[in-house]
């Protein structure tokens, strides 16, 4: 039987938000001469169940593909600027790894970018994939990128045990189209949220797994 834990990165394995504002501020400021935002600004428009965040950022209905452009160009510097994983995420990550239990990242963040940073942190090894939102044609809460991951691991259904931990509704979303469970990641980018479970701390996640596996 296998064990497989899919992870989200931005808001839990990793506290990316101060370098996603000030990338986001940077386009504000040079396309729309707009004032920067706070950093809980951004992370609630993130982790907001529904919202249009071009509108939110940068006052377009629409995403420019020169705000896209300047954001990606900027974001690949900043984006290793500040970032740190959460506390006791790579004590996890170990204790699980030790344990044969196989790792992913589904992120919604361009693949380039979660692959860049989960290198910078020495945290990349711990996981067999890596998929982002450019991997797939739907990112989350479509399932298909935790249906990639599950077919790559040739997941069988009944036999294997999977989950999909995410500090997102989209996260918990997902995991219930793809007929995984969900643990609400409660340390990171939101501390409120539902799925199957909720681990308020990554010892708590560790809890769940073993006894819930």
């Amino acid at each position: 039987m296998k064990q497989i834990v899919l992870f989200d990165m931005d808001g839990t394995l990793i506290d990316s938000g101060l370098d996603i504002t000030l990338s986001i501020n940077h386009v504000r400021a040079e396309c729309y001469q707009l004032e920067p935002l706070s950093v809980q600004n951004v992370i609630d428009a993130i982790n907001a169940p529904v919202r249009n965040l071009s509108e939110i950022f940068y006052s377009q209905s629409v995403y420019e593909q020169k705000a896209r452009d300047l954001f990606e160009e900027h974001y690949y510097d900043q984006c290793i600027q500040n970032v740190a994983p959460y506390e006791g995420i790579c004590d996890l990550l170990s204790t699980l790894h030790k344990s044969n239990i196989i790792l992913g990242v589904a992120t919604n963040a361009p693949s380039q970018f979660a692959k860049r940073m989960l290198n910078h942190l020495k945290m990349d090894d711990f996981f067999q994939l890596i998929l982002g939102a450019n991997d797939v044609e739907e990112p989350k809460p479509h399932p298909q990128m935790l249906n990639h991951h599950l077919k790559h691991y040739n997941y069988r259904s009944g036999t294997d045990s999977a989950w999909m931990i995410g500090d997102n509704s989209k996260d918990m979303e997902a995991a219930a189209r793809a007929g995984v469970k969900g643990i609400f990641a409660g340390w990171g980018f939101s501390s409120h949220g539902a799925g199957d479970y909720y681990a308020s701390t990554p010892e708590s996640l560790l809890d769940i797994i073993n006894k819930k596996g």
